[in-house]
């Protein structure tokens, strides 16, 4: 947040950093992974007008941890789980947000050939937000 604007300096790295994080489950608590929303988050917010051309990388990126997220059956305990979903929702909001509309029309397929219900209401609320 402090950087603001100034974060495009870093971006290609900080994405690097960013995909890594996302990737790898860190334990019950998931901090790591919570963290790292958030700062994609703010990243998205600050450096909207470059986050169009992220969209290969970064789109994937969140549909594999939502697909991560609801499959683990592992020790994370919902309320975790749900804060992971939430966050990765939010991401693709603003994705779409800065994106105009782009992430909606690549989550048509998706919503359409997914069986499974809570992925499917992650995707829904995207497609839903104005």
């Amino acid at each position: 947040s402090r950087l603001g604007i100034l974060i495009v300096r870093h971006l290609k790295r900080l994405e690097r950093v960013i995909l890594g994080y996302l990737e790898v489950c860190d334990g019950p608590a998931e901090e790591a992974r919570l963290g790292i929303l958030e700062t994609l988050q703010r990243t998205i917010e600050h450096a909207w007008p470059r986050m169009p051309c992220r969209l290969p990388v970064l789109l994937p990126a969140l549909l594999r941890l939502i697909w991560d997220v609801h499959t683990d059956r592992g020790s994370t305990p919902e309320p975790v789980t749900a804060a992971l979903l939430r966050g990765a929702t939010e991401c693709l909001i603003l994705l779409d947000r800065c994106s105009e509309g782009q992430v909606k029309v690549l989550l048509e397929g998706v919503y359409s050939s997914c069986e499974e219900h809570r992925v499917r209401e992650c995707i829904r609320e995207v497609q839903e937000n104005t």
